[in-house]
């Protein structure tokens, strides 16, 4: 493998976060050079939010002054800038809204509904500011039999789909690899007995999370997140993405408007919108902390909005 030349790229995120955790990892099978700025778990975040006009979820990735919200956008943008070894092919994209939603909603009260009385109130109360929904370990406990089902039956996708390839993605590890392995390396990490249960009887997803785990996460140098947001104060947005003409919000580059997630941590991001595509929204704003950014999000999962 060739590792590209040192980048730009800055991952905001913090150690115990799976969505983070599928960035390193995919930055680890680029073989890229990135910088890290570690975050809080919980809000405030006083040296992210300037950056991202008040969106709080983990990880944020920023090239300059261009700034990914979402990791969808994130692994497709490093693919974009540099493709080789490439990691996406086929239905990598589908596989990575499934881990996200699907597989993720059955890890985590699997999680906390073993560590209960474990969890920090101060973590309980910002989930339930980010959920705009009641984070309840009680009832998580609860479910955690049916859960535990649901948790082995999409190892059992996995399992499946390694049948006749060494990767979910093919001959070489990509996109639908790092979506998966973070539900397993977030449960693995916090009830390590009860995965391992789990996952018992899936000798191809053992195999293969050995071979995730040594994949590793590139070369990763620390910053600060204060030397972060001057490097954006210095820098200028990127050319954007052309604007899609028959994008069927209807709204035009120049209109003010709003962008948020549809599922949760639905902070509105404000600005003017620069350019609608079939797969990203790209807003301009700004902020006295960093002056102009373009802000990225996904299409998928998003709500682009007047405003």
């Amino acid at each position: 493998m060739t590792a590209p030349a040192p980048t730009d790229l800055i991952l905001h995120h913090y150690e115990t976060s799976p969505f983070s955790e599928k960035v390193r990892v995919h930055l680890g099978i680029k073989g890229a050079s990135w910088r890290s700025v570690l975050i809080p778990n919980i809000m405030p975040k006083p040296e992210l939010t300037p950056l991202t006009g008040g969106y709080r979820r983990t990880p944020v990735m920023q090239i300059g002054a261009d700034i990914y919200l979402d990791t969808q956008i994130m692994l497709a943008e490093i693919e974009r800038r540099w493709p080789s070894p490439r990691t996406v092919s086929g239905p990598d994209w589908a596989v990575n809204l499934w881990a996200d939603r699907l597989m993720f909603q059955a890890a985590v009260p699997l999680i906390f509904g073993e560590l209960g009385a474990h969890v920090p109130e101060a973590f309980i109360k910002d989930r339930e500011q980010l959920s705009g929904r009641p984070f309840d370990p009680a009832a998580m406990a609860a479910a955690v039999p049916y859960m535990a089902t649901q948790f082995r039956g999409h190892a059992a996708f996995i399992e499946a789909g390694l049948a006749d390839r060494p990767w979910l993605s093919g001959n070489r590890p990509g996109v639908a690899d790092a979506a998966a392995w973070m539900n397993i390396w977030f449960a693995g990490r916090n009830v390590p007995e009860t995965t391992a249960k789990l996952l018992a009887g899936l000798p191809r997803v053992l195999d293969w999370s050995e071979r995730m785990r040594a994949l590793g996460h590139g070369d990763r140098t620390e910053m600060t997140g204060a030397e972060a947001l001057g490097i954006a104060r210095a820098a200028e947005p990127a050319a954007a993405p052309d604007h899609d003409p028959a994008d069927p919000s209807g709204l035009q580059p120049g209109a003010a408007v709003v962008v948020m997630a549809d599922d949760y941590g639905r902070d509105p991001v404000r600005g003017v919108l620069v350019a609608a595509t079939p797969r990203s929204i790209t807003l301009a704003r700004e902020d006295a902390a960093v002056g102009r950014v373009h802000v990225h999000t996904p299409r998928v999962g998003y709500v682009l909005m007047a405003g």
